[in-house]
């Protein structure tokens, strides 16, 4: 019998020694996918899916200037402080509560969701699910500082002047509102073009509960809206539903009055990831049915791209048959690593 506590702690104590990024920019997504395979059984195919994963990978950086609690605001979004951000967590988690640590800072990055193609938040949402779910370990602990940094460090805000636009009261209907933007360049350049975003949702504020009601909609949304869609940029749109479902998954963790906070958040997030990466058109609802999320969830580690196995993780928390499709045409669509 695996254990499989101990195959995530190991693993993630591995992967703290490499850095958040690799060739550039690209996300380091590893902390991530361990946390998925092992969440649903598969840990014995933790290691041998780092193998392969490992030559992407570059070392931890290094550090360049102390962050400190009253010399923060200097530091947001500065990738060079990206070691920086990281020990200011480190010390942060090991002197207080996590849930503590989280409630102050969540606030504070939330409107950065969108930086580094809003892998940060992502990356957050895993840790934050083992660490409700699971209990908290040194490397669980460690890897929220490593998830809060990366986020501090690449935070980046949409547009200033961005209009909101009406929108309809769900949020399937707002996401046909999203109008894209010029598809080209990196996503940097994408979202800096957004001019305008559906006001979703609208209205007089509802409470923390109708908060989490909207957001759990949301991701279910963006899930489904993949099968139709992902053709634009498979491997892009996948970030629609996931940096919702993150926001979600760490909900539990946070006060209650920063939920609607979050929803709109992971609005903007939701919205903008789809401006920069929507087709002209939608498709049919393309995506083979399986026999149970099981064998969904098989198919995409055996896949093993880290964005088939994280979406696929996002459609079993929504359950239903059209985004178990939706991960099946993920499958499909993104190109299975060399």
């Amino acid at each position: 019998m695996v254990n499989e506590s101990g195959v995530l702690d190991e693993a993630l104590e591995r992967l703290h020694a490499t850095g958040p990024e690799f060739q550039g920019w690209l996300s380091n997504h590893a902390p991530m996918v361990v946390e998925t395979l092992v969440r649903h059984g598969h840990a014995e195919s933790v290691h041998r899916w780092l193998e392969r994963y490992r030559d992407r990978l570059d070392e931890a950086p290094r550090p360049y200037e102390r962050v400190t609690v009253t010399g923060w605001r200097g530091a947001l979004g500065d990738h060079r402080r990206l070691a920086d951000w990281t020990d200011f967590f480190r010390r942060e988690t090991a002197e207080r509560p996590w849930r503590e640590v989280l409630a102050v800072w969540w606030p504070r990055l939330l409107p950065g969701i969108s930086g580094a193609a809003t892998h940060p938040v992502i990356r957050v949402g895993h840790v934050a699910r083992t660490l409700l779910d699971d209990g908290e370990t040194t490397p669980r602990r460690t890897e929220l500082a490593h998830a809060l940094g990366y986020w501090a460090a690449r935070h980046a805000t949409l547009p200033e002047d961005l209009r909101c636009t009406p929108a309809p009261a769900r949020a399937p209907g707002a996401l046909d509102r999203v109008r894209a933007v010029e598809q080209d360049g990196g996503i940097r350049d994408r979202l800096a073009r957004i001019t305008e975003l559906p006001g979703w949702p609208d209205g007089p504020s509802a409470g923390p509960g109708a908060a989490r009601e909207r957001l759990t909609e949301l991701v279910r949304a963006t899930t489904h809206r993949y099968a139709t869609h992902a053709h634009g940029s498979p491997v892009m749109l996948v970030h629609a539903a996931t940096a919702p479902n993150a926001v979600l998954r760490t909900l539990p963790a946070l006060p209650r009055d920063l939920w609607e906070p979050s929803l709109r958040a992971a609005w903007a997030a939701a919205a903008a990831v789809t401006a920069a990466y929507a087709p002209t058109r939608p498709g049919p609802a393309h995506g083979t049915d399986c026999t149970s999320a099981e064998e969904v969830f098989a198919r995409a580690a055996a896949h093993g791209d880290a964005h088939t196995v994280k979406f696929a993780d996002t459609a079993l928390d929504v359950g239903d048959a059209r985004a178990l499709r939706a991960a099946v045409r993920s499958v499909e669509l993104i190109e299975p690593p060399d």
